[in-house]
């Protein structure tokens, strides 16, 4: 499992090894074809700095290579924001005084509709709280069935499972999940997750094993930026990414790394990252690796959004709710984080089309497995 592996590097060591990067280690590590995690430390240091414009046209020049002119459209249903963790910087964490909504059968397929009416979406990214008594696997697996004629592709951003659990939700319409580590940092994980399943380290980072293990075609991994230093934490998620695809080599990859937004957990991030700086860890880890999926939702505001589209993100998110029933039974609950490109999903096509790249709403079906 991972959490054995993880041990062989220490937080503080790797931290300095990425501060103490020359511009001379930049330059070697875009010379080569294959990059290791250290080349991938150079290229995420404060010498890159002044490496941004290569970067980015060595990200274009490898994601036209590997996606060509696309970009593929994905939309979040949040079917329920009932939680028993106590995330420090999350708006569903058990305490905030909100109201809980466990979205029906009847309102789930509702929501389903709705989205279909927003645009041609067939991938859907179902989410919910931890909740396993209230919420728990066989929701999630009634959730994929009802969604599973409205859309191709469904994946799951929900509490980590059991191999069987995600084996028995791939029997049943599952193609993806997401997870977000949040952190590397093991001794300080506990900090921001006190209580309840996520706060155990070990149970959360070696979901992606079992993730593995049960066949899910594609896992997307990603760590929340604002909690501890990014340049190492984005570092750990490069080593793990690597060690996953020499042990599940079948499987498709994603990354995602979301800047902390506003939330009713008025949490105040400990680290800020900069434009800037997201456009240097996105061109990092496509010239790190030339095949992973790299996301990005609206989290990111409509400018940055547009000026990345060409240069190494192959998938966005639009229209998205971030409330459990949003698009259409709830419309006035409780938001996740706060959305800060607001645009319609035909808005950010027209956008994309204007930048001569074509939107991609599906790119995988199960049935192509068997040609």
């Amino acid at each position: 499992m991972f959490s054995e592996e993880l041990e062989k590097y220490n937080w503080e060591e790797i931290t300095d090894k990425i501060y103490s990067k020359t511009e001379s280690d930049v330059a070697e590590a875009l010379s080569k074809d294959y990059l290791n995690p250290d080349d991938f430390m150079a290229l995420v240091s404060p010498a890159a700095a002044p490496f941004i414009e290569p970067m980015a046209s060595l990200s274009r020049k490898y994601t036209q290579e590997r996606f060509g002119r696309t970009i593929q459209m994905y939309i979040p249903l949040y079917i329920t924001n009932s939680c028993t963790n106590h995330c420090v910087y999350c708006g569903f964490q058990h305490d905030n005084p909100i109201k809980r909504i466990i979205l029906t059968e009847e309102e789930i397929e509702l929501e389903c509709k709705a989205i279909k009416r927003l645009g041609a979406f067939e991938n859907l990214l179902i989410v919910t709280g931890e909740n396993p008594r209230d919420a728990g696997v066989d929701y999630i697996e009634r959730a994929l069935k009802i969604a599973r004629p409205y859309f191709a592709n469904l994946s799951i951003e929900v509490m980590p499972l059991k191999s069987e659990d995600y084996y028995r939700l791939t029997q049943s319409g599952l193609n993806g999940v997401v997870c977000f580590q949040e952190t590397y940092r093991r001794e300080h994980y506990k900090n921001y997750h006190p209580k309840g399943m996520k706060s155990i380290f070990e149970w959360r980072v070696n979901g992606f094993d079992r993730m593995g293990e049960a066949g899910v075609h594609k896992i997307g991994l990603g760590v929340l930026i604002g909690l501890e230093d990014w340049r190492t934490d984005v570092t750990m998620m490069a080593i793990h990414l690597r060690y996953l695809q020499r042990k599940y080599w079948k499987t498709r990859y994603s990354v995602n790394f979301p800047r902390m937004r506003p939330s009713e957990g008025h949490f105040s991030p400990n680290v800020v990252m900069s434009d800037k700086e997201l456009a240097q860890l996105i061109f990092a880890f496509r010239i790190f690796d030339h095949d992973v999926d790299i996301s990005l939702s609206t989290r990111e505001n409509r400018k940055f959004r547009d000026n990345i589209a060409t240069l190494g993100v192959t998938s966005l998110s639009a229209g998205s709710k971030t409330e459990p029933g949003g698009y259409f039974t709830h419309p006035a609950a409780l938001e996740q984080f706060e959305v800060s490109d607001g645009r319609s999903p035909q808005e950010v096509e027209e956008s994309i089309r204007r930048i001569g790249y074509e939107v991609v709403w599906k790119d995988w079906d199960k049935s192509f497995d068997h040609v």
